[in-house]
């Protein structure tokens, strides 16, 4: 399986896509799955539903980077993108690191400048959007720093444990983007 790969000072980036998924699935036993993506029995049925229910349509992808910490060569988190719609060139950020021992580091600061520089020159990406929760700080600082544009609330756009919640729209359009 052929993957592109980011090196980052205290990281490893693998490319994961639909494509990788499903063979993924088709060529492996579930503890090698499990090894492979670094998760637990509820990270390995959320993967096994999209490669048997399906990622794609005729419009919409996703396309994310497995962070690895470079020590361990342990997978320690997800950062990319879902929601892309190829023809218009747009797609929501997410990220994500497992477990507490890896946060407040810099590790997804490090990462997203990567994962973003990667969207808009090798995706082509136009528009990058992120839906945080409103109270959620320290990824609103995450994309201050890379100058998204706050655009408003989302109300009750969010639900997570049974009650819809509100999401910051924040965005960043390729001219924005520094790199």
């Amino acid at each position: 399986m052929n993957q592109p790969e980011i090196i980052t000072p205290r990281l490893i980036l693998k490319a994961i896509t639909p494509q990788l998924i499903h063979d993924i699935f088709n060529s492996k036993s579930k503890q090698e799955i499990q090894e492979y993506f670094g998760f637990d029995e509820s990270g390995y049925e959320h993967y096994r539903n999209m490669h048997e229910k399906g990622m794609e349509t005729h419009r919409f992808s996703l396309f994310y980077f497995l962070l690895m910490d470079k020590e361990s060569n342990q997978p320690i988190g997800e950062c990319g993108f879902h929601s892309w719609n190829v023809p218009h060139r747009r797609a929501e950020l997410f990220y994500l690191l497992r477990q507490d021992q890896y946060k407040q580091k810099g590790l997804m600061t490090e990462a997203l400048r990567f994962v973003l520089d990667y969207g808009f020159k090798d995706l082509n990406l136009h528009r990058v959007e992120a839906l945080v929760a409103d109270t959620n700080e320290p990824s609103i600082r995450i994309l201050n720093h890379y100058g998204f544009k706050f655009e408003g609330i989302r109300r009750e756009d969010y639900n997570t444990k049974g009650k819809n919640e509100n999401s910051a729209c924040y965005s960043l359009l390729s001219h924005e983007w520094a790199g």
